[in-house]
């Protein structure tokens, strides 16, 4: 873990507040590494739900259902 001490910390910090935001926002994306296995995954299972939704054999509920069902 970097200490408080460490150069690259201490440069970060000082930045403005906008600067630091825009750092963090690049950070997260050079993190953000698509996974090609997951994304086929998912691609997959879309057109599962899609296929079997216009073979009727699962139903559509409203956003406001949902919204409903899980709010505070």
């Amino acid at each position: 873990m970097l200490k408080s001490s460490n150069p690259i910390i201490k440069q970060a910090t000082g930045l403005p507040p906008l600067d630091r935001l825009e750092l963090v926002d690049r950070i997260l994306e050079s993190l953000d590494i698509p996974d090609e296995t997951l994304q086929k995954f998912w691609v997959d299972e879309a057109v599962h739900r899609w296929n079997s939704y216009k073979a009727g054999e699962i139903k559509s509920v409203s956003a406001a259902e949902v919204f409903e069902k899980y709010k505070p």
